[in-house]
């Protein structure tokens, strides 16, 4: 199946940026009224062919996106020469581990409906097929939902970023071949060491820079 075949999990613009809660959209990182958020996308669940989700903006494309870190260092991740994804090769690393919920992440017997734990079933799929991680994960935080107008491709994705804590440093990446992971101590990022992105930009200045 090619990826723009895959039933991807999204909600309805109108219904995440609409009343009751009446903010409307915001610009950045939300660190407020997180559960709620989250309890509206659980309850308003759709899986859309991703193709045409990509440039529909009256749905958003619900992206996990995983920060992981050990005492004071942080896991990063940047892709190599001759990777395949040259548009993502340079110097600078990414921290963030994600990606779209399909609808295979749906317990089995499970409707729409009833899709309850689908984002932690999502999340850790995703997590389990980027990172190779021995020790034990101590703590889950979301921290912020990511919504970003600033280009075409940012405005149909919301990132509902999580804080992973782990008992251990012993992480890898799993795709040697097109990627290399490190763990960097939190006072060594800074703007000009992370990738330009506009997520990695968001999540570095509203978050990782306060910490």
């Amino acid at each position: 199946m090619s990826k723009d075949d895959e039933q991807i999990l999204v909600v309805r613009a109108d219904i995440l940026f609409g009343p009751p809660a009446g903010g409307g959209k915001w610009q950045g990182l939300k660190t407020d009224n997180l559960d709620y958020y989250v309890d509206l996308i659980k309850k308003n669940v759709e899986f859309k062919r991703r193709g045409d989700m990509e440039n529909d903006e009256s749905f958003q494309q619900i992206i996990p996106y995983i920060l992981f870190s050990f005492e004071h260092k942080f896991f990063a991740y940047k892709y190599l020469a001759g990777a395949g994804e040259q548009r993502l090769v340079n110097n600078n690393y990414q921290l963030g581990v994600g990606g779209h919920i399909n609808k295979e992440d749906l317990p089995a017997q499970a409707c729409v409906g009833e899709s309850i734990n689908v984002l932690e079933t999502g999340m850790m799929r995703e997590w389990e097929e980027e990172v190779d991680f021995k020790g034990n994960i101590i703590s889950k935080k979301l921290v912020g939902i990511i919504n970003d107008e600033s280009t075409s491709v940012e405005k149909v994705h919301l990132g509902l970023v999580y804080h992973f804590i782990g008992d251990s440093t012993d992480i890898k990446i799993k795709e040697t071949e097109k990627m290399e992971g490190v763990m960097i101590d939190l006072k060594d990022l800074s703007s000009d060491k992370i990738s330009h992105s506009p997520w990695m930009k968001i999540v570095y200045e509203e978050y990782l820079s306060k910490l």
